[in-house]
């Protein structure tokens, strides 16, 4: 029989070491990349975030995913806002308003990478969700998660473009409302 003068070598042409070692890297890339979002963060008892010095704290009663977009957007408080920051990755050095949006939804497991304001104006489903919904139009993107708006537009009619946690609603007049299945 042929097989049994096949030499072991070509049977098994990938050594244990390297086997091991590509096995190692595959558990490890995929923690070393999460630990850019946070996996804790303030929460407050109830259904509802509430908003402190900026910092929004996500809800007990909140999916773990809702929690973990909340505890991403406080991330970004200090970040500035940037024409297509966020876009080519979700880390970045500043962020415009769908790399906002895409940095807290990949944080939360939703997307795999980021989104354009175009792309939102069809993700997940249609209408307003129960915990998180998105706000699209071609040139702007906002996101209301449990009850507190993230946007990068300024509250006060300054020119001070950021992304930030807003408790004054934005009338979504023009705007596709969109929301991740199941949530």
């Amino acid at each position: 029989m042929a097989y049994d003068t096949v030499p072991e070598a070509f049977i098994y042409p990938v050594s244990l070491k390297i086997l091991l070692g590509t096995v190692a890297l595959a558990v490890a890339v995929p923690s070393i990349t999460g630990d850019t979002f946070p996996v804790s963060g303030p929460v407050v008892s109830g259904g509802v975030a509430r908003l402190h010095r900026g910092q929004a704290a996500a809800p007990k009663k909140a999916p773990v995913p809702v929690k973990r977009a909340i505890w991403a957007a406080n991330q970004l408080r200090s970040k500035p806002y940037r024409y297509g920051g966020g876009h080519k990755s979700f880390e970045d050095r500043g962020y415009d308003c769908s790399g906002t949006v895409s940095y807290v939804l990949g944080a939360a497991g939703l997307i795999a990478s980021p989104m354009s304001s175009s792309e939102f104006r069809i993700y997940g489903q249609r209408g307003r969700g129960k915990w998180i919904t998105v706000y699209a139009r071609e040139g702007h993107t906002f996101a209301v998660i449990t009850g507190l708006r993230l946007d990068t537009t300024p509250w006060d009619n300054s020119s001070n473009w950021a992304p930030r946690w807003q408790t004054t609603d934005r009338l979504p007049r023009g705007f596709e409302a969109r929301h991740p299945i199941g949530l």
